[in-house]
């Protein structure tokens, strides 16, 4: 009779409100054994032995259901284990969906192993249910970076050592987590970045391909000969090594235009490809050689000026 009784207590039951009513109810269980065992007590230790019997039996098929699924969840996450291992997955992507996977069979294990004993598991899953409904409102940020970072593990579009360019921040990747990115900045600044805003936002990678082109924009004046200005910008541009040229995957032959015709000076444009490392180093040096070959080639530079008509 008791053994009846404590299983139809559940966990939602045993409040402070209802705790004069267990003690009332198992004060009435604890007279009427002893009513009984004073009437028959020949059928009192019957019904006794049955129960601890039929009790007993539930409580090894409880374990033995606990104990069978306790190894088939570390099978699964040894098989996980080897599934990150052989696609060379994210360290940090591996250790969170081992762990989500771990916990969330672990889990419904503990629920049908309960269920096993004949107790009621339908107040246990709601209550399981309105924890993690409130712990997901508590932490709503936090899951918003989780699944963020889970999408920047799975997609990867950056890893470390990339330059990137995101949330109004420039810099080199530092690290990638499961919450958050590090990216350092050109003067030594370290930038935390959440990876839910992350994910969901631009993201300019600048060193993924591993080529850039480097633009230089060269402003003459009116009555340079274009054809031969181009020729000796385009000599210039070819003398540096580190220019790349068609033969290179995703690059080009530098290449020389007239960009535009302004009121006061003509823009010619170059423009070359270099690899990601290079890209600043060919920029500045680029830049030095323009300006000092050019005007030794006989080719001036624009300046501002008016130019005043005096009518008699």
């Amino acid at each position: 009779m008791i053994f009846r009784f404590l299983q139809t207590v559940t966990p939602l039951e045993v409040d402070t409100g209802y705790i004069k009513h267990v003690n009332d109810s198992i004060q009435e269980a604890v007279l009427q054994m002893i009513e009984q065992m004073k009437m028959d007590p020949k059928n009192f230790v019957n019904e006794m032995i049955h129960s601890f019997g039929v009790f007993a039996l539930k409580l090894l098929s409880a374990i033995i259901i606990y104990l069978v699924g306790a190894w088939i969840i570390r099978r699964i996450k040894k098989r996980l284990k080897r599934v990150f291992e052989k696609r060379n997955a994210d360290d940090a992507l591996a250790s969170f969906v081992s762990s989500l996977v771990s916990i969330t069979l672990t889990l419904i294990l503990i629920v049908i192993t309960v269920s096993a004993l004949g107790i009621n598991t339908t107040s246990i899953a709601a209550l399981l249910a309105a924890g993690g409904m409130a712990i997901g409102m508590a932490l709503s940020g936090t899951v918003s970076n989780f699944a963020g970072g889970l999408m920047l593990m799975i997609f990867k579009p950056f890893k470390a050592g990339d330059f990137i360019e995101a949330q109004g921040h420039k810099g080199t990747v530092k690290e990638v987590t499961i919450v958050n990115t590090k990216i350092v900045t050109y003067d030594n600044r370290l930038i935390i970045l959440p990876n839910g805003s992350l994910s969901n936002g631009n993201i300019d990678n600048y060193s993924s391909i591993g080529v850039r082109r480097a633009e230089f924009p060269i402003n003459m004046e009116y009555g340079t000969d274009a054809d031969k200005c181009m020729e000796a910008i385009l000599s210039i541009l070819k003398s540096d090594d580190r220019v790349l040229n068609a033969e290179i995957p995703n690059a080009a032959d530098p290449y020389v235009v007239l960009y535009s015709l302004n009121e006061n000076y003509i823009v010619f444009e170059a423009r070359v490809w270099t690899t990601y490392e290079n890209y600043w180093p060919v920029k500045y040096d680029m830049n030095m050689a323009l300006y000092n070959e050019l005007p030794e080639k006989g080719f001036n530079f624009a300046h501002p000026h008016m130019n005043i008509i005096i009518k008699n």
